[in-house]
């Protein structure tokens, strides 16, 4: 594993425990941005339309197709890092 992926799972670790936790907004960026990091461009079918909560997670990731899985992973680092996380 390389340094880069450890930081990115650490990261995804201490994100669960943050200091005050996000708003949905940035809950969604934080989601979207370890998908994308995790398995790349958005995948399966998306949720039905009375399920909000699913939806606006796709569609979150969705938003990030094309993002390289790298790039991802350190927007995902830095933004953990911004919102209080010690990495």
């Amino acid at each position: 594993m390389s340094n880069d992926s450890e930081l990115f799972e650490q990261a995804a670790g201490v994100a669960t425990s943050l200091p005050q936790r996000p708003d949905n907004e940035t809950m969604l960026e934080l989601y979207a941005l370890y998908k994308q990091g995790s398995a790349g461009d958005v995948q399966g079918d998306k949720p039905g339309f009375f399920d909000f909560v699913g939806v606006a997670k796709y569609e979150a990731w969705e938003k990030l197709s094309g993002l390289d899985q790298q790039e991802a992973r350190e927007r995902y680092v830095a933004l953990v890092r911004k919102l209080g996380g010690d990495i």
